[in-house]
C-alpha cells in the first residue's frame, strides 16, 4: 500500500507495532463498543481495508466468534462512511460458494455456504453491497481461498507439516487427494492492495487458478526439507464435509493487472527457509 502511495494506518487489538515505512498503527479492539467511531473519528480514511476476524485453525468454522464479527464489521464500515469514507474493501472467503461446484467464479457458482465462518462472511458481504447501494459508496469484496507462508498459525496445513518435518518428526496429514487453490500470503496481499486500488465493485475472487493436491504440498515440503521419509500421507482422517476440489477462477482479479508472482515450489521454499530462521 504504501508502494501505491498510500498514507498507511492499520490497526492491531495487541501492543502497537513499531512503525515502519511511515506506516502508523493503532492499538484498538474493534468488537469493544465504541471503538470503530473512535478510531475512524481520529483518522478520517478515505479507503478501509477491513481483513480482521476470527481465524483459528480447528475452531473458525464453527466458532460464535463469527457472529460478532459480522455486527462489529458493519459497525465498522457503517462509521467509516459516516467520516466521509470513499472506498471499503472487505476481505471475503472462498468458503462463501457452494463447493459442490468445485470451480467457484464471482457471479456464476452459487453462495451457499455450509458453515457458520462462511455464512457469516456472506452475510456481510449482503448487508455492505446493499449498505453500499444505498450511500453511493465505492465497495469491492476479495474473496481468498488457501493461503501459506511465513508467519503463519503453526497448525495449519504448511506450516504444521514443514515444522515437523524441520524438527525430524514425522509429518502426519489426510490422504492428500483432496484440489485446492493455495496462494503464497505476500501474493494475496499484492491482491488485496490491487482491488483497495481498483474501481471494481463487488466480488473479486484473489486466487490463483491453480489446482493442487494436498498431496502435492506435502511430498514438496518433504523434498526441500530433504525428509521425504518423514512424510506419512493419510495418517490423519479427511474431514467428513471434505470436497474433492475447490478452485477459484482468477479472470477477474487478472483484469486489474496483478497475478501471483511465486509458483507452488517458490512458495513453499520460500515458507520452509522462513520456519527454518525460526528454530
Amino acid at each position: 500500500l504504501r508502494a501505491r502511495g498510500y498514507e498507511v494506518h492499520a490497526v492491531s487489538s495487541r501492543e502497537a507495532k513499531p512503525a515502519a515505512d511511515g506506516v502508523v498503527w493503532h492499538r484498538a479492539d474493534l468488537l469493544a463498543p465504541g471503538a470503530a467511531a473512535e478510531l475512524l473519528a481520529a483518522v478520517k480514511p478515505s479507503h478501509l481495508l477491513h481483513l480482521a476476524w476470527y481465524v483459528v485453525p480447528g475452531k473458525l468454522i464453527t466458532a460464535p466468534d463469527n457472529f460478532a464479527w459480522v455486527t462489529a464489521s458493519f459497525d465498522l464500515i457503517r462509521r467509516f462512511a459516516e467520516q466521509g469514507g470513499k472506498r471499503v474493501t472487505v476481505s471475503g472467503s472462498g468458503y462463501e460458494y457452494d463447493w459442490s461446484y468445485g470451480y467457484c467464479t464471482e457471479g456464476l457458482t452459487p453462495c451457499v455456504p455450509d458453515t457458520v465462518y462462511g455464512a457469516c462472511k456472506h452475510a456481510l458481504h449482503e448487508l455492505v453491497r446493499s449498505y453500499a447501494l444505498g450511500k453511493a459508496l465505492s465497495w469491492a469484496w476479495p474473496r481468498v481461498f488457501f493461503l501459506y507462508g511465513p508467519g503463519e498459525h503453526p497448525q495449519r496445513l504448511v506450516s504444521s507439516v514443514a515444522r515437523a518435518l524441520l524438527a525430524g518428526e514425522p509429518a502426519k496429514s489426510s490422504h492428500g487427494r483432496q484440489i485446492r487453490d493455495y496462494m503464497h500470503v505476500q501474493d494475496v496481499a499484492d491482491g488485496l492492495a490491487a482491488v483497495l486500488d481498483a474501481e471494481v465493485q463487488g466480488a473479486v475472487n484473489v486466487s490463483s487458478g491453480q489446482a493442487t493436491t494436498l498431496r502435492e504440498i506435502v511430498l514438496t515440503l518433504g523434498r526441500l526439507t530433504g525428509r521425504p521419509e518423514l512424510v506419512q500421507l493419510g495418517a490423519l482422517p479427511a474431514r467428513a464435509n471434505d470436497v474433492p476440489l475447490v478452485v477459484g477462477a482468477s479472470a477477474k482479479a487478472a483484469a486489474l493487472g496483478w497475478a501471483p508472482r511465486y509458483d507452488l515450489e517458490a512458495g513453499l521454499a520460500h515458507t520452509v527457509d522462513w520456519w527454518r530462521g525460526q528454530a
